[in-house]
């Protein structure tokens, strides 16, 4: 356990040993999965400063700046607006999933057969092993899928800042009314968190650091369509990953340091894996930190991953937020209208991702999709299905993957990307 953070976890009320077992266990994870790789970016340092500070420095970091006066609030979808909470000065930082823990506690407030990604939220809390839980000031969920919208009212017993965000779940006027509502909902409530009133000023702030961000992470993939693949799969989604939780001026600046690194790279033809390697696009749920199995798997099996259609991935940057209004109306329903374009598998019909995973496939010049559904996820395993039939249909190899968050399949998936990656060959 590093000494240096051990009085800040205690004062947050996290269970030391319980942490420090996670952080050996997360630590030799990292080394194993990205330290171990080849012809790596030199940018890619940053970012595993990032990681092995993700607990440390960080939350420090926030700490201190609710000594003076700036709120934290914490959420688990892409759906939550970061232009309202960076308007209101305050910090919006991702929270802990994509590992199983404290499951035998978290089976005693949940049914067992409930998804991967609820039930590891549950875990990280009840097991206290998560300071970005216990450092928010506000925690939001958002009722996305059934699984979710029921369990926060059992959350919402485990913590006591807990605010719930309805979401539409078709795109109809209604749908869109229904967002601007919630939105407003919400920055009023954070305007009440902070003290801090959002005008036309704070908010085109607020959506001028965000826009940025995205920027730097869409400028990042649209450098992964050259052959060879000038980064991995798996360091571009750390790099995703981090956008939940690093401050997002000095990570926009890292991601655009990187891919001037990378645009150099690739006027040699310098890449991580040899050129015309089998091209792999992976489609379907958010993959949070820890949560590296499946791209780990592909890319030591011969081929790369060039694309995420994913929330943590190009879902969650493709749009930016117009920023052109004048009024603190006109700005709002830029915010509305540019998260109304999600393509969230909440939604019912959703021909949108269907054509995106395609487009995709296309630009990025795949050979291969693979999507990937969490155990349990009733929208993405049901849309699964008609995405690998839409996939087919145009010619695009698909292999459907469900799977959890545990290594115990780790050999039976090795053996079916194995068989995939040779089907494209």
């Amino acid at each position: 356990m590093t000494a240096t953070y051990e009085q800040m976890w205690k004062d947050l009320g996290l269970d030391l040993v319980a942490h420090d077992m996670l952080m050996q266990v997360l630590g030799q994870g990292y080394q194993d999965v990205f330290l171990t790789q080849e012809s790596r970016p030199q940018g890619m340092d940053y970012f595993n400063f990032v990681m092995s500070e993700v607990h440390g420095l960080r939350i420090k970091e926030l700490l201190d700046g609710k000594k003076e006066g700036k709120k934290v609030i914490g959420s688990f979808c892409v759906f939550v607006p970061e232009e309202i909470v960076r308007a209101s000065d305050a910090t919006l930082v991702g929270l802990c999933t994509g590992a199983d823990f404290a499951t035998e506690e978290v089976e005693k407030v949940l049914p067992r057969n409930t998804c991967s990604l609820i039930k590891s939220a549950f875990g990280f809390k009840l097991g206290k092993v998560c300071p970005y839980i216990e450092s928010a000031d506000m925690i939001v969920g958002e009722n996305t899928c059934d699984g979710k919208k029921k369990s926060y009212e059992v959350f919402g017993q485990l913590v006591p800042n807990l605010y719930v965000m309805d979401l539409p779940q078709m795109k109809s006027p209604e749908g869109k009314a229904l967002l601007k509502a919630e939105y407003y909902r919400f920055k009023d409530r954070v305007e009440q968190l902070t003290g801090n009133r959002i005008d036309v000023a704070r908010l085109k702030n607020g959506i001028e650091i965000v826009n940025n961000k995205r920027r730097a992470v869409h400028r990042l993939s649209q450098l992964r369509k050259a052959d060879p693949a000038p980064i991995s799969g798996l360091d571009a989604l750390l790099i995703n990953q981090v956008f939940f939780y690093d401050d997002p001026i000095r990570f926009t600046e890292s991601v655009n340091k990187i891919c001037d690194e990378i645009e150099e790279r690739t006027k040699t033809n310098s890449g991580v894996a040899a050129k015309g390697a089998p091209r792999i696009l992976l489609s379907g749920c958010p993959m949070a930190v820890p949560n590296w199995k499946l791209p780990w798997i592909v890319e030591t099996s011969g081929a790369v991953i060039v694309g995420e259609e994913s929330c943590v991935g190009e879902r969650g940057v493709r749009n930016l937020t117009a920023d052109t209004g004048s009024t603190l109306d006109e700005l709002m329903n830029a915010i509305v209208d540019r998260y109304f374009q999600v393509d969230c598998a909440i939604f019912t019909p959703n021909p949108d991702r269907l054509q995106h995973v395609k487009d995709m496939a296309t630009a990025y010049n795949a050979n291969g999709v693979i999507h990937y559904g969490l155990q349990f996820c009733q929208p993405y395993q049901m849309e699964a299905m008609p995405v690998e039939q839409a996939l087919e249909a145009a010619s695009i190899p698909t292999l459907r993957i469900d799977t959890d968050y545990s290594m115990e399949d780790v050999e039976q998936l090795k053996t079916r990307v194995e068989a995939f990656i040779e089907r494209l060959r």
